[in-house]
Formats: structure tokens, C-alpha cells, sequence
């Protein structure tokens, strides 16, 4: 079993776009969670009813994917081009090796169970 687990954030805004792009190449399924955080913008400051306040935490997207590790280039390069906006806080990808995969309805295991 070769499958890689890919965890990516992204700007809240492009998520339809890159589900869109995904679904494209042929991705089944994809977690997604609300998250925040911060990277090299180290969030940025506001200004609420006359107030300026600091955000440390800057709102994202992280997408995870398990996918057969032929894939994975074509998921990286499709995330990262509809995810990119040119500008600071476009986000991360990692890829990992994932040990197993369980489909729990069936029992399969590794490229099965995607």
C-alpha cells in the first residue's frame, strides 16, 4: 500500500474553487475543517467601531486527502494553483506517508478503502 495523507491550508474564500479543481482530477473525498492560524503575516490589525485591535489568528481551510501516492503531484500542483492568490497567507501543503487505511463500512484496507 503506497498512500500519502495530504494535509493543505487555504484561504476560506478559494475553498469552492479548490474542491472544484479537485473533484476535476478525480479526488472522492476530502475532509475540510475551519481553522485559524498564523505564518509569516503574524496575523494583522483590524479597526472595529473607531477601535484598532490586533488579530494574531488569521481565519483558513485545512484540507486533508488520502490518496494513492501516483496522485499526489497532480493534487499538490492542483491546490496550489487554485489556491494561489499571489499574495501573503496563501496557505501550505505537506504530504506524509499515511501507514493504513480502513474503509469502515467494507473493511478494505490501503487503496481500497480510499
Amino acid at each position: 500500500m503506497n498512500v500519502k495523507y495530504i494535509v493543505a491550508t487555504i484561504k476560506p474564500f478559494l475553498l469552492e474553487d479548490v474542491r472544484e479543481a479537485l473533484v476535476g482530477i478525480g479526488i472522492r473525498g476530502i475532509m475540510v475543517t475551519e481553522i485559524k492560524g498564523f505564518g509569516a503575516q503574524s496575523g494583522h490589525t483590524e479597526i472595529y467601531r473607531g477601535a484598532e485591535y490586533t488579530v494574531n489568528y488569521v481565519p483558513k481551510m485545512k484540507l486533508e486527502i488520502a490518496a494513492p501516492d501516483d496522485m499526489v503531484d497532480q493534487i499538490v500542483s492542483t491546490i496550489t494553483t487554485s489556491a494561489r492568490t499571489g499574495k501573503i497567507g496563501d496557505g501550505k501543503v505537506f504530504v506524509m506517508d499515511l501507514q493504513q487505511a480502513v474503509r469502515v463500512r467494507t473493511g478494505e484496507t490501503g487503496d481500497d478503502a480510499l
